[in-house]
């Protein structure tokens, strides 16, 4: 199978590339950067008016990863404005590639996040779920969702992954998390009653390589393990798996001090089922808490 994938650079991506070599398949990573070999996958300069075209004829599966991070940063107007930006131009710049180049793929796997689902402490969201948040989160990745179903025109088959919290090795959620309680001051964060719907990186790359290879998945696709935590049991999981206290509470109002409007990412959340990996016959290879942070501290 040959593979592109825009944004194969960060945590989600460079995972991906490496399960996908292995697995014998032909990967192609997009980047801004200058066209080059890196562990043996070709890099190919796209974006700012470059035609990548002819690099990506025949492309079996185009997976989109590429935006800026939600996790670095304060969310200014500008960092807000880059966020929104840098989504929309880059799913934009597929759906004219995938216009462009004569053998269309077959599928366009597209992040995003469920974040589209408003907070609650009571809500069950499955990919039926009609609910739509309306703040800065749900509004972008809402209008992310409608720019790549714009692949269904040319007869591509889109899957819109939303990816719940990652937890992955030295990035994404994870280390933010586990920090205080690695210095011994880890605690509950806010009310503690928000969910968590969390999912491991490998899971989150199996379930992208399980959308590709069944055909009977599109539209949105809930990625985030089968047992979703409230913030409190989250916390008192790491603790316990770590071997470190729980017991230093951080109030909401000193992360909204700290954090500004990013703080909704650990101050609210969503209780999210991912119904449709289960039903299509996706395994789960970390569907415990305790086994994901083993697996990520060894």
């Amino acid at each position: 199978m040959k593979v592109a994938i825009a944004g194969g650079t960060g945590l989600i991506g460079s995972r991906l590339c490496e399960m996908l070599k292995k697995r014998g398949d032909d990967v192609i990573v997009l980047t801004r950067s200058q066209s080059k070999m890196k562990n043996a996958i070709p890099h190919v300069k796209w974006l700012n008016g470059e035609k990548p075209e002819p690099m990506l004829e025949g492309i079996d599966a185009f997976i989109n990863l590429a935006g800026v991070s939600l996790n670095e940063g304060r969310w200014t107007i500008e960092r807000k404005e880059a966020i929104y930006k840098s989504r929309m131009e880059s799913t934009e710049e597929i759906i004219r590639i995938i216009g462009h180049v004569k053998k269309k793929p077959d599928v366009l796997v597209n992040a995003s996040a469920i974040g589209i689902y408003p907070a609650s402490i009571n809500a069950v969201y499955t990919e039926e779920s009609q609910e739509q948040s309306s703040d800065f989160l749900g509004t972008t990745v809402a209008d992310w969702e409608e720019k790549a179903l714009e692949a269904n025109e040319f007869g591509v088959r889109v899957c819109l992954t939303r990816f719940g919290v990652v937890l992955g090795r030295g990035s994404g959620a994870l280390p933010l998390i586990a920090l205080p309680y690695l210095l011994f001051v880890g605690g509950t964060v806010g009310s503690g009653e928000q969910w968590l719907s969390w999912v491991h990186v490998d899971d989150v790359c199996g379930a992208i390589i399980h959308a590709i290879e069944t055909p009977e998945l599109e539209g949105p696709i809930n990625v985030t393990s089968p047992n979703a935590k409230r913030m409190k049991q989250f916390g008192k999981t790491i603790g316990r798996t770590l071997n470190r206290p729980h017991w230093l509470p951080v109030p909401s109002t000193a992360l909204k001090l700290a954090l500004g409007e990013k703080s909704q990412l650990v101050l609210e959340g969503q209780y999210v089922v991912p119904e449709k990996l289960l039903s299509s016959g996706y395994r789960f290879q970390f569907a415990s808490l305790e086994d994901a942070i083993i697996d990520l501290y060894n």
